[in-house]
Parts: C-alpha cells; structure tokens; sequence
C-alpha cells in the first residue's frame, strides 16, 4: 500500500485478510502501534490510496491435498485469516491446525470469526496464550517445542507450513520445526522446502 504521509508518498507494506474469491474488496487487519498505523484511524474515508501485490509465499495452489499447519502470533494472523476464509469459500475441506500464539484471551483478534470457522473448515485453532485467565484449560506460554511435538501430525512432510509473526517468533518456529523433523527421522529439508515465513514489523 502507498500512502501520503507529511506531504510525501510512502510505502507500507500490509497483508490481505480478505478472501481471494472476492477480488473485489480488499481488507487489512492492521495495528493501531506504529508511527504510522497510529494514525490510520483519523484518515478520512475516501482517501485515495494505492496498492500493489500481492507479494510472497502464502500460496494455497501449492500441493491442494496437504494438510495445513498455520502459526500465527497477534496481528500475524491477517495473512492466516485471508488463507482461511479462502478456504471457507472454496469449501475446501482438507486438515488445518492453526496455532495462535497472544498475551491475553480478550486481546485475540477475529476469535469470534475463528469459532465459526472452525464449524465450517475441517480446522483446529490452538490458542497459546501468555497470560491466560483464571481457570485457563487451554495452552500457556509460547508456541514452543513441546506445544507443537504434542499436538503437530505425526508426518511433518505431509504437511505444509505457513508462518507469520516478528522474527523472534519465526526463528523459534523454524529451528523447533527443523529439529522435530529431524528427531522424527525425516530429512530436514523436505520440512524446509514446505515452510512459508512472513515476517512483521509496525510501521
């Protein structure tokens, strides 16, 4: 997206939430945090803005009959909610497990959206939270490796990878899954080569 900021054309660089089957309206799940998105609010409607993309590798014509595994933390998600509501709309019907990694239950962004998409996907939302409530039954803490060794699909080649947050987090996700793989006896690049990353910075 190009926006006019202080008299001047920027570029920022935003994901889709918006399914692929209506091109014709284009969403964002954007955080009101940085120098920028602060302000996003107070733009008026109307405001002409310019986009282009997409760009990346969040690609779900890759190997259709594989499972998918999506590991989000906070806004991160945007990218994953334009997967899944493609994927409602096609009613495509294969395995998804989406680990959402964020601090508080009430701080999760599309939750509502995320119960009624499980009702509609073959889909399985994991929520991690770092400070979860009283009375909390779900996952605590991180999206780390003993999360995901005990809950993952036993073949980690029979699925594929999409992986959004800040690099700290994808680093984590990356060396976990790698090392998993590894310890399962697959070859660690036929884990690799089906891993996506898509890292985010505030703007």
């Amino acid at each position: 997206m190009v926006a006019r900021v202080w008299f001047s054309f920027s570029i920022l660089t935003f994901s889709f939430a918006s399914s692929a089957e209506h091109p014709e309206r284009l969403e964002f799940a954007i955080k009101e945090l940085g120098d920028f998105t602060a302000t996003i609010g107070d733009v008026p409607v109307g405001t002409k803005v310019y986009v282009d993309g997409p760009y990346g590798t969040f690609d779900l014509c890759e190997d259709p009959g594989a499972g998918l595994i999506l590991i989000a933390g906070g806004i991160g998600s945007a990218p994953i909610m334009s997967m899944l509501r493609t994927l409602a709309d096609r009613g495509d019907d294969r395995q998804i497990q989406f680990f959402y990694g964020n601090p508080t239950w009430e701080g999760i962004i599309f939750r509502e959206e995320l119960e009624a998409l499980e009702e509609q996907l073959n889909l399985e939302v994991i929520h991690v939270l770092e400070q979860p409530p009283e009375g909390w039954e779900g996952e605590s803490g991180f999206i780390d490796r003993e999360v995901l060794e005990r809950l993952l699909c036993e073949d980690l080649r029979s699925c594929i990878f999409f992986v959004c947050g800040p690099i700290p987090m994808l680093e984590a996700v990356e060396s976990t899954l790698e090392a998993m793989a590894v310890s399962r006896g697959h070859v660690r690049t036929q884990v690799r080569e089906r891993m996506h990353t898509e890292l985010y910075k505030m703007a």
